[in-house]
């Protein structure tokens, strides 16, 4: 007769082909697990000896010692601090490199290192046994992988804490902790590194994978069936409705279901455990998506409204602004051209330029405190009240002071204007301006070069009540070129956060200096884009040319 297996066999069978994959898993988590969470704790321990050392580092000028390849009066005060630092933690290494040439790996030497007590009473002389600045580190001394992260860690100058752990065979398991060393000038010049053993974690982790076996095993046997029987009834067969249900509701939202039609069939858990409150929380997380989905909607909505009546109000703020050239038709003693660039929809930069006789025009670049749209409505208040006073007549530090009073009054918002303002004779060139907190103008004498023009200034409009405002007198003359613009053109910022700054303003003005004023401000604006590149416009840019020819 044919011997078969009985039922008994077949579940002793599975019992134990599950208990082995059961144990397997469970070992090889507890295995994961324990080592990640230790090699955490090393990592953090390697963090705060790293953290230490660059205290010591600051106090004591290390970044600048190593800018300056130099072993300053605090070098050797510095080396005792780690040294420490380095007794009191159970570290192999402690050191800080740097790069001679950062584009060539090999060219790393020492500035400093550190040695505990140990190492220090092994009976040589101490300078055998430290390593002083610009000593070439030892060819093996760094894997060419560790360097690489060196030399990406100061061409970054990113200021975290960083590690790498590596396998060799001189030393096993170590990490290397390490953090870019910067000089007073906050420039990245070196490295500070820390490497710590970590061997014990292989010794630690096989006693741990024996005593988890034995223990799985033993319980996994105990256990394995009623498990079995307990999570069918009390967690898989609740978590598969509630996985159906969520799944339709994810099926409806994919097939684009409007909100208010969005359905959740909600499952019933009996009893009060995880499970009970999961299926809750999965009730309250699909009612949140709906409510979200609807505000969203009326978010939606609400937004394109704002948006179509920022569009209006952009093109107001454009329409107040002279943009029509020629301004002046028919007047051939001068050539003026202006441009503003608002950083958002709106901006608080304005320019102006009027007519205040026919002998007289007036010229205004002004500058908001603030972006959006408060400072685009404090814009329109100041351009006002600066342009009216103006045609009345008038000194511009009277234009500036009636302004100022008037500014003054119920600005609890507490804005401000920077203002340059010149009233030019058009028959002499002769004129008289007046700067309330702006930037310095542009002067270019005829067939010369673009300088900048400086002088006192006085504080910013709406400031303070019943300032006086200084003034001067100039006079320009025949083919010479005033050019006035607000922050928006120097503190433009790239991604690596520097400024266009003034330097290349006046180079990019001096490259062609005879443009005429259109092109004269698009030659600033291409260059100002050019060195932004990608990123974000913060401030309003706004520039003014005015070239003068004389009478006619």
């Amino acid at each position: 007769m044919k011997k078969t297996i009985g039922i008994r066999a077949k579940v002793i069978i599975c019992t134990v082909l599950a208990m082995t994959i059961l144990t397997a898993v469970i070992s090889w988590i507890g295995y994961f697990t324990f080592n990640k969470n230790v090699l955490k704790n090393y990592v953090k321990y390697a963090e705060l000896v790293i953290e230490s050392a660059n205290t010591v580092f600051d106090t004591y000028d290390m970044g600048d010692m190593i800018r300056d390849r130099s072993m300053g009066e605090k070098y050797e005060e510095a080396r005792l601090e780690l040294n420490k630092i380095k007794n009191n933690a159970d570290i192999m290494y402690l050191y800080s490199v740097y790069f001679e040439d950062i584009n060539d790996p090999n060219s790393i030497c020492y500035a400093i290192n550190a040695k505990n007590d140990e190492e220090l009473n092994v009976g040589l002389p101490v300078e055998e046994i430290y390593s002083y600045m610009a000593e070439p580190c030892e060819e093996d001394a760094f894997a060419d992988s560790t360097l690489e992260l060196f030399r990406k860690c100061l061409l970054s100058g990113d200021t975290d804490i960083k590690y790498e752990e590596s396998e060799t065979s001189e030393y096993g398991r170590l990490i290397t902790c390490y953090r870019a060393v910067f000089d007073s000038d906050g420039n990245p010049v070196g490295i500070i590194g820390a490497d710590i053993d970590i061997n014990q974690i292989n010794t630690d982790l096989n006693e741990y994978l024996r005593i988890v076996m034995i223990t799985a095993l033993f319980f996994t046997l105990v256990i394995i069936g009623f498990f079995i029987f307990l999570v069918g009834m009390l967690i898989t067969r609740p978590v598969e409705s509630m996985a159906h249900s969520t799944d339709l509701f994810l099926k409806m939202m994919d097939a684009s279901t409007p909100p208010e039609d969005l359905a959740y069939k909600k499952v019933i858990v009996k009893g009060h455990d995880e499970i009970h409150m999961l299926a809750k929380n999965i009730e309250s997380l699909v009612e949140g998506v709906v409510n979200y989905m609807l505000n969203l909607k009326n978010v939606t909505a609400e937004k394109e409204r704002i948006g179509a009546e920022l569009n209006v109000a952009t093109q107001i703020q454009a329409d107040m602004l002279p943009r029509i050239f020629p301004a002046f038709p028919g007047r051939e003693e001068f050539d003026i051209y202006a441009s503003m660039t608002p950083a958002k929809e709106v901006g608080g930069d304005f320019y102006d330029l009027f007519l205040i006789d026919e002998d007289h025009i007036g010229l205004v670049m002004a500058d908001v405190s603030g972006k959006g749209v408060p400072a685009a409505l404090f814009m329109v208040i100041a351009k006002t009240l600066i342009k009216n006073r103006a045609m009345l007549g008038g000194s511009p530090s009277e234009v500036l002071a009636d302004a100022n009073e008037q500014l003054c009054e119920g600005n609890e918002a507490e804005l401000f204007v920077t203002v340059w303002i010149a009233i030019i004779e058009i028959s002499t060139g002769k004129g008289v301006a007046a700067n309330a907190g702006h930037e310095n103008p542009i002067l270019r004498r005829k067939d010369g070069k673009y300088e900048m023009v400086t002088y006192r200034h006085s504080p910013a409009v709406a400031t303070i009540e019943g300032l006086n405002f200084k003034q001067h007198e100039f006079e320009i003359f025949p083919g010479d070129t005033l050019f006035v613009y607000t922050d928006g053109v120097p503190e433009a910022t790239n991604a690596h956060d520097e400024l266009y700054g003034t330097d290349r303003l006046l180079d990019v003005l001096n490259s062609d200096p005879d443009a005429d004023t259109k092109q004269l401000l698009i030659n600033v604006k291409d260059s100002v884009d050019g060195f932004v590149g990608l990123a974000p416009q913060f401030d309003d840019i706004t520039m003014l040319a005015f070239r003068y020819f004389g009478p006619k």
